[in-house]
């Protein structure tokens, strides 16, 4: 077991440390930041190392182009034999047909032996109009993107749990049906929903309702690019929301998809994470955004970010390189910035 998942008492309290995962990047593929076989050996390395307790790969089919994310998985899945496995996040998940992907997950649950953590979410990133052309692929309403998350993941769960399933939805019908095999987990793998609505984009009732889902309807909660404060305040209403559900919030995570790149030149490191980000993602990323983001320059900085957020209650920092040399910064992470980050404590 790794050191990642060690705890320490202190007068009776658990001290809880947080659990790190590494997030590939499954699209830099498509300009030569990383390969197939790099992502593998990336894989087994940061599984070698005992220190990562997870890995993750991105989705997106046209908005976001790169390699499909369950097929990466099957082939990590492979590879590895400990760490948990999870989709960060599965954009695709309201254009997939719940009871093929119920199958196909369950598959992933056997050929990982258990491992698998299914990370969804509404989908329809920005620019916009990349995503609708993506949702219009597949004749399919930005507008209903929420409610097809959660009549898909009530469909997950219950194929997953039950035979004979018959449910008569907004968007699914099924008759009388028995998924298997049933997964290894039990009662079945966790989702884990991700969203971090803008206020100034996104009206209060749509916001308040996106948080609410992940209280209501998820086993943990994924974001990215939030300020420490709000990082604090969303998972303190997430799992008061549960709590007053009847839903128990002891195992519950929240995970933290923050970028990183690790040089002593702070400078470097800024520069090469901005290149990095504006080819992966969009040029038109700010400044102001990428620092909030971005942790970055020495080992010592980027412990302090992390820190910040572990204060703040992140249960599951999930770090992805900002950088053409994976195995570099893979490399020094492990060496110079993750023993003192396994040393942080979660607040009790």
């Amino acid at each position: 077991m790794s050191g990642a998942r060690r705890h320490r008492v202190i007068g009776g309290p658990v001290e809880r440390p947080p659990r790190y995962g590494l997030s590939l990047p499954n699209r830099g593929v498509l300009f030569g930041a990383t390969s197939v076989d790099e992502l593998l050996a990336v894989s087994e390395q940061a599984e070698a190392s005992g220190v990562f307790d997870s890995i993750w790969v991105g989705d997106s089919l046209f908005a976001k182009p790169r390699l499909e994310s369950l097929v990466l998985l099957s082939a990590i899945a492979a590879r590895t034999r400990r760490v948990r496995l999870g989709t960060c996040c599965l954009s695709t998940f309201p254009l997939r047909d719940p009871i093929f992907l119920a199958a196909q997950w369950a598959a992933l649950d056997h050929v990982s032996h258990g491992r698998m953590v299914l990370g969804a979410c509404v989908g329809g990133s920005l620019p916009r109009e990349k995503a609708e052309a993506e949702f219009a692929a597949f004749d399919v309403k930005l507008s209903e993107r929420g409610p097809r998350l959660e009549e898909g993941m009530t469909i997950l769960r219950r194929l997953w749990t039950e035979d004979r399933v018959s449910h008569q939805g907004r968007f699914y019908r099924l008759r009388d049906l028995t998924l298997e095999p049933k997964p290894v987990q039990k009662p079945c793998p966790p989702i884990w929903i991700a969203t971090n609505p803008k206020p100034e984009l996104t009206p209060p009732h749509v916001l308040d309702r996106a948080l609410r889902r992940v209280g209501l309807m998820a086993d943990g909660w994924m974001t990215d690019n939030i300020p420490v404060a709000r990082f604090h305040e969303r998972w303190d209403l997430i799992r008061r929301v549960a709590r007053e559900a009847g839903r128990p919030t002891g195992s519950m995570e929240a995970a933290l998809h923050l970028m990183v790149n690790i040089n002593d030149d702070r400078s470097a490191a800024w520069k090469e994470a901005v290149k990095f980000l504006h080819t992966y993602y969009s040029p038109a990323m700010t400044r102001e955004y990428i620092e909030n983001w971005l942790a970055y320059g020495s080992p010592k900085a980027v412990v302090e970010k992390i820190r910040a957020y572990v204060d703040a209650g992140c249960t599951t920092p999930i770090l992805r390189f900002a950088s053409w040399d994976q195995k570099g910064q893979l490399a020094r992470a492990i060496a110079d910035v993750m023993p003192a980050a396994l040393a942080l404590r979660l607040p009790v």
